[in-house]
């Protein structure tokens, strides 16, 4: 990025416009794929900690909090500057999730479902994906739908409908 930028700034001291500005939307295709990276990558995390839950029936506070901290991630990351638009809108979660995300979850989970006992290829036929995808997709639209303070508490609502959540969310009663 360093080279584009002394680029771009030749172009603009020289009057090239053209090329100043072929340069800014490289640089904002640049960070738009960042950005785009560092979602799928908390997507990822959310799809691995879901697959196990679907798995295994079981909720534990540990996924609960990577659950939490991948959809706050998700929440901060996929706003815009302008504060009124997002990188990925909420009909493209499923989309992304199904097509680019889902198989690599799956084959970082087969190595945590029940202590590693399944390969890719089998935990890959046991899954139910479009309930998992469904489910995501549900949580991922809160991220759109309340604000930073609003979610941890409609999470915990949400999560408590999940396999088992009514445990976890009762733990210490």
């Amino acid at each position: 990025m360093t080279q584009e930028l002394t680029d771009l700034r030749a172009s603009i001291l020289e009057g090239r416009y053209a090329d100043a500005l072929a340069i800014v939307d490289e640089l904002e295709g640049m960070s738009k794929k960042e950005i785009l990276r560092k979602i799928k990558s908390f997507l990822r995390v959310l799809l691995i900690h879901l697959i196990k839950n679907q798995v295994e029936q079981r909720l534990t506070g540990s996924w609960v909090s990577s659950i939490r901290v991948a959809l706050e991630e998700v929440q901060e990351i996929n706003l815009k500057e302008n504060k009124t638009s997002y990188y990925v809108s909420s009909d493209e979660w499923a989309t992304l999730l199904e097509e680019e995300v889902m198989e690599k979850a799956i084959a970082g989970a087969s190595e945590e479902v029940m202590g590693g006992r399944f390969s890719r290829a089998q935990l890959s036929e046991i899954v139910d994906k479009p309930q998992v995808i469904q489910t995501a997709t549900r949580l991922l639209g809160l991220t759109q739908t309340y604000s930073a303070k609003e979610l941890p508490a409609i999470l915990d609502e949400y999560l408590a409908q999940l396999p088992a959540g009514e445990d976890w969310l009762n733990r210490h009663s």
